[in-house]
């Protein structure tokens, strides 16, 4: 390659935020042979064999979405088709939460993580079973599901892939087992030094028995003891019993001191999200550190794979029914809806969600040699309307969406089915 064209890539004239290297403002970012080569103002034009005029767009590390559910097939109407979330909806890297377990890792590797073009890690399911449909087979959740020398074992030998470990706190699970589960969950965190990513907000119904003398509002208080400095807990602003708000409509004061503790907290949007309680966490102060999507098959209405239960295939009255089409772009549309900042918002996508998975030499930055993982989105103003699985609608005056990314220097365009379209109010 010639002097004159020491670059493969150059994104002109874009506004960059880059939390971890201290940017925000106009750059050009270079690429050459799949890494980050410069960024800087003012790269001559001609030093690049491809110019992309990124004016009057925001140029972002690749994004980060911490909770996705990418493990097609094997676990049912849940798993989504990785790419699809991922480089065709302007995202990078996924974290799938739960997906694979112990059992079934191999082929996690093989049949995502090998053959997908976005950059795929797993939270290992605490559970032998993964994430299957588990609101329609809770029993297979129980204690005598969990094998936590095989899950440490499995998590060790796969170091390279799996980043932690995932478990639910919820009231159906509670009132069948206790405790034990979510205890054997945070051993296997310990044992495998691994940070243990907590669900809470119901998510099994309760059994024939009831709450056996289960109280959802002290589900938190019990389950944050066992946790350990950069531990996450996953909905704060679930729209279910057992959150983050309690049935009095307070912020848990255990949410404070878990913070600070170190503990994490990941929105884990998807149908989750609540306008309403994310409004009362975040005056009373909590803020996320991350922002997952938890897009699934049951909240972007996809087809059901084939062989799937002819009575769960169109099921609109299951637990987690929501809106037809979603992305991490439009779940960072949510927060700044809520009064968020684009610059408060952009960490959470980016450099938080490296830290958590211990890549910040890998992924996250935008850094000279680091892989050339960038995503560039578009602020479109005027007056959209979001709304959330309670029908609440709010109206924004900025929708965030994606254009393109850049995994490893190579290019795809947001194209997915799922991204959804602008609602103008």
């Amino acid at each position: 390659m010639s002097i004159s064209t020491s670059f493969d890539l150059l994104l002109r004239g874009g506004r960059v935020i880059d939390p971890a290297s201290g940017i925000d403002g106009l750059k050009d970012v270079a690429i050459r042979n799949g890494k980050i080569a410069v960024v800087q103002s003012d790269i001559l034009p001609t030093s690049a064999r491809e110019v992309v005029d990124v004016s009057g767009q925001i140029v972002l590390p690749g994004l980060i979405d911490t909770h996705a559910h990418v493990y097609q097939y094997v676990t049912g109407r849940f798993g989504m088709n990785a790419d699809m979330v991922g480089v065709e909806s302007g995202v990078t890297t996924l974290v799938d939460q739960g997906g694979p377990s112990c059992m079934t890792f191999p082929g996690f590797r093989h049949y995502v993580a090998e053959k997908s073009r976005s950059r795929t890690y797993a939270f290992l399911s605490a559970y032998l079973v993964g994430g299957l449909e588990g609101h329609y087979y809770p029993s297979l959740y129980s204690p005598d599901g969990v094998d936590i020398d095989a899950t440490v074992k499995a998590a060790i030998a796969n170091r390279d892939l799996v980043r932690g470990i995932k478990a639910h706190a919820e009231i159906g699970g509670f009132a069948r087992w206790g405790i034990r589960v979510m205890e054997m969950a945070a051993e296997i965190g310990r044992r495998a030094d691994l940070p243990v990513y907590v669900h809470f907000g119901q998510l099994w119904g309760l059994p024939e028995s009831g709450a056996n003398g289960e109280d959802v509002d002290t589900i938190l208080e019990r389950v944050v003891p066992l946790l350990r400095s950069g531990d996450v807990l996953a909905h704060p602003f679930t729209r279910h019993p057992g959150g983050f708000v309690n049935r009095e409509g307070e912020v848990h004061p255990v949410i404070r001191a878990a913070l600070d503790r170190g503990l994490r907290i990941d929105v884990g949007h998807g149908s989750h999200f609540s306008y309403r309680l994310a409004r009362k966490a975040i005056a009373a102060g909590i803020v996320p550190t991350t922002l997952g999507a938890d897009i699934h098959g049951y909240n972007t209405h996809v087809p059901a794979p084939a062989g799937t239960p002819e009575e769960h295939a169109d099921d609109e009255n299951h637990p987690f029914a929501g809106q037809a089409k979603f992305s991490l772009v439009q779940a960072m549309s949510s927060m700044m809806a809520l009064g968020l900042s684009l610059e408060q918002v952009v960490p959470m996508v980016t450099s938080h969600p490296a830290e958590m998975l211990g890549l910040s030499d890998q992924i996250g930055a935008l850094r000279p040699g680091m892989d050339a993982d960038v995503s560039v989105i578009r602020e479109k103003p005027g007056r959209f309307i979001l709304r959330d699985n309670e029908n609440t609608e709010v109206v924004a005056d900025r929708l965030l969406q994606p254009v393109f990314c850049l995994r490893a220097g190579v290019r795809h365009d947001a194209v997915a089915s799922i991204l959804p379209q602008a609602v103008a109010a």
